[in-house]
């Protein structure tokens, strides 16, 4: 009989955890020829989650429960829940509701077809100004990227165990998941849901989080941000030598009634100043992966374990 291993992180989603597990139970009830557990890793919460999970967990032995010491981010944490999971194949979705577990029957029916990952791509009802710049993004990075990446897919799917055991290979200790997936490139379905709108907490997600996964996307997979700083670098240097030799020629010509003013000075300084910032930024990026890569510090510490 085929295991299936469903993964969720979460954190700080004590008014949806119940209703999660209610729907994860009623759709897994009805896939006969199916074992599963369903391991909720929580990032250490600090609302009312762990609570519910332990009342979840004493009630189905199904339910498995990781607790971290600390909250060690949005990406390492569900990322070492997955590494956990012993399925045949795994199903990673949120805690939040907006992956919904009705579409389980549809990746395992994809599984069944023989692919190896099925990512599950949405529909979003969020804000039209969010949903336009998310799909600059994505866009833009795929443009840039060597890898097919993949539009609007934020890790919810499924994934066959030859999978995951290349992924254990790997051993990254921060990775862009979503980007890893389309790099191993194994023959995947793309299944579209309409993401609902949350129904109860608010998003975890900030400018911080968001920005974080932004970059790890491109200093992950592309290094035209460098070439285009190197690029752009030498642009400036002839564009400035020859507004330089413009200057000189036009002062040599109009010696007494030109005057050069501090105006355009400044305005040269604080362009290539705010350039240079920008790519020393961007520079610092590729350094800072560099280092989280070198250091490869444990994905998280747990604190406990509950029915494994």
């Amino acid at each position: 009989m085929t295991y299936v291993s469903i993964v969720t992180p979460c954190f700080n989603e004590e008014s949806n955890l119940e209703e999660l597990h209610e729907r994860i139970r009623h759709v897994m009830s009805g896939l006969k020829k199916y074992k599963y557990e369903h391991i909720i890793i929580d990032n250490a919460s600090t609302d009312q989650s762990v609570v519910v999970l332990r009342q979840i967990a004493k009630k189905d032995k199904h339910v498995k429960i990781i607790i971290n010491t600390r909250n060690f981010g949005h990406i390492r944490s569900p990322y070492h829940a997955i590494l956990q999971a012993k399925g045949d194949i795994v199903i990673a979705l949120a805690s939040d509701l907006q992956d919904p577990p009705e579409r389980i029957p549809d990746f395992i029916s994809k599984w069944e077809d023989g692919h190896k990952v099925v990512v599950g791509v949405k529909q979003s009802e969020e804000p039209g100004m969010f949903y336009f710049l998310r799909t600059i993004y994505y866009r833009g990075l795929r443009m840039l990227s060597d890898v097919p990446l993949i539009e609007n897919f934020t890790g919810f799917g499924l994934y066959d165990r030859t999978v995951l055991d290349v992924i254990r290979d790997i051993n990254d200790p921060y990775p862009y998941f979503r980007g890893l997936i389309a790099d191993l490139g194994f023959e995947r379905a793309e299944i579209i849901f309409n993401q609902p709108r949350r129904k109860r907490g608010i998003s975890k997600n900030n400018f911080y989080t968001l920005y974080d996964l932004a970059m790890l996307g491109i200093t992950n997979y592309t290094k035209i941000p460098l070439r285009l700083a190197t690029m752009f670098g030498f642009l400036s240097a002839l564009v400035s030598f020859f507004i330089g030799f413009v200057y000189l020629i036009y002062k040599f010509i109009f010696w007494y009634e030109f005057s050069l003013g501090s105006a355009p000075l400044v305005i040269g300084l604080f362009f290539l100043g705010s350039i240079q910032l920008m790519f020393l930024g961007i520079v610092g990026e590729y350094i800072g992966a560099i280092y989280t890569q070198v250091m490869h510090r444990p994905l998280v510490i747990e604190k406990e374990r509950i029915n494994f």
